[in-house]
């Protein structure tokens, strides 16, 4: 399959397999995408696919060789690519390190989009694409700090920091994304979902498997509603909105002050560059 079938538009949806990411694919499909549906576990992801008679690909973001031969392959079968939605991520309870020595929620949420975004560049270029990065709330908590000391939550790991930070980063990603890539016509932005309810957090801590699976759920936005304001991002012609920007509900949405600092986005992009090139 190969990009722009019959002058369609082509979106790959990563962390696609249930919740918001499966809501993104069906409603990008609905809508006339071609859509490469991308996940982790190969059940959901390929029962997702078969729905919508798409292309997928079953990815662990833990693992950057997977996410390496991921971008080789999308690059040769779409080299036109109108639309990459960074949704992947998740929060690990305990400090772990992935295979490729990287703190795992640090991996899995802002360094591998972020290696798997700059594989897909050229294609992304060729279309003036867009890449938006589903992004959260955490951001802009006050425990969401880039301590490039300590980017991998070494010294008294806690995972709702490390999931702040991480969420963070991909606003801070998706800033200067849009800075660095503006000559190309590539347009990128992050947004918060809301509160939703889905797997997200059923491997993590005590705290937030008990909130995800409380009668708080009830007053949560359903993964349609969460999917509302990427889903605009992705098809509002881009005169409705500022790249570089954070959204919640379809408006520039207050962020962490700390990402608004172009310092801080630019230093980001070379450790990230720095780190992968170490490890690669």
């Amino acid at each position: 399959m190969t990009g722009n079938t019959a002058g369609k538009r082509t979106a790959v949806v990563t962390g696609a397999s249930s919740g918001i990411g499966e809501q993104l694919a069906v409603a990008l499909s609905a809508v006339g995408f071609v859509v490469v549906v991308v996940g982790r576990s190969a059940d959901r992801t390929r029962a997702v696919a078969n729905g919508l008679k798409a292309e997928y690909h079953v990815v662990d973001f833990a693992e950057l060789d997977q996410i390496r031969e991921l971008g080789t392959t999308l690059a040769r079968n779409h080299p036109h690519l109108d639309l990459l939605m960074n949704n992947a991520g998740g929060v690990a309870g305990a400090r772990i390190e992935t295979v490729d020595g990287f703190e795992w929620t640090f991996q899995v949420n802002h360094l591998a989009p972020f290696l798997l975004t700059n594989l897909l560049h050229a294609n992304l270029a060729a279309t003036k694409g867009r890449v938006i990065v589903t992004a959260s709330t955490a951001s802009t908590s006050r425990m969401a700090r880039i301590d490039f000391a300590d980017l991998q939550s070494e010294r008294g790991y806690r995972a709702l920091r490390a999931y702040s930070a991480a969420k963070l980063a991909n606003v801070l990603f998706a800033r200067e994304l849009a800075r660095r890539w503006a000559a190309d016509g590539i347009a990128a932005a992050s947004a918060h979902p809301g509160v939703v309810a889905s797997r997200f957090g059923s491997a993590s801590t005590l705290p937030v498997r008990a909130v995800v699976a409380s009668p708080l759920r009830r007053l949560m936005r359903s993964p349609a509603e969460g999917a509302d304001t990427l889903v605009w991002l992705a098809t509002a012609p881009r005169s409705e909105w500022m790249s570089g920007e954070y959204f919640a509900d379809r408006a520039v949405a207050r962020s962490n002050p700390i990402a608004a600092d172009p310092i801080v986005a630019a230093r980001l992009w070379e450790a990230s560059e720095g780190l992968l090139a170490a490890r690669g």
